[in-house]
C-alpha cells in the first residue's frame, strides 16, 4: 500500500516535470518568417527569426543570401538599413546590414517591442529616422 502511494507520487512528479519542459520548449521556439521576392535584387532570399530572450525582449535575426552590394544597385546606394514595424504601426531603424561579398549577410538585434513586419531598404545614409523608397526585401505582416 505504501509503495503504491510512492509510485503515484513519482508519477505525478514526472508528469509535472514533463509538462514544465514542454511549456519551456514552447516559449523558446523562434518564429521564422521568409522575406517576399524582391524586384530590386531578384536573387536575394532571406529569413527572419524572432524569439524572446530572458528579459522578455525580442531578438531579431536575419539571414540573407545573394544580396548584391548596395553600390551595384540602380541608382547606387551606400548601405542596407533594417526597419521593424511594431503593433502600433511605428517603424524604427534598427541597424545596417554589412554584406561583405554579396553571397551571405546576417544581422541580429534586440528590441523591446513586438515586431509585426521587417523590411530592408537601400539608403545613402544608415542613420535615417524614416525609410526611403527603395525597399529591397520585406516580410508580410506576421
Amino acid at each position: 500500500m505504501y509503495s503504491i502511494k510512492i509510485n503515484q507520487y513519482l508519477n505525478n512528479v514526472l508528469i509535472f516535470i514533463l509538462i514544465a519542459i514542454f511549456m519551456l520548449t514552447l516559449q523558446s521556439c523562434a518564429k521564422k518568417i521568409a522575406f517576399t521576392n524582391s524586384s530590386v535584387v531578384p536573387a536575394a532570399e532571406g529569413t527572419v527569426k524572432i524569439k524572446k530572450d530572458n528579459n522578455n525582449n525580442n531578438v531579431i535575426k536575419l539571414d540573407i543570401t545573394y544580396l548584391a552590394k548596395p553600390d551595384r544597385l540602380t541608382p547606387p546606394k551606400k548601405v542596407y538599413v533594417v526597419w521593424v514595424t511594431n503593433q502600433d504601426g511605428i517603424t524604427q531603424n534598427v541597424g545596417r546590414i554589412i554584406s561583405n561579398n554579396g553571397l551571405k549577410a546576417s544581422f541580429e538585434t534586440t528590441t523591446p517591442f513586438k515586431p509585426v513586419k521587417v523590411f530592408i531598404t537601400a539608403e545613402d545614409n544608415g542613420l535615417l529616422q524614416y525609410p526611403g523608397y527603395t525597399k529591397v526585401l520585406e516580410t508580410d505582416n506576421f
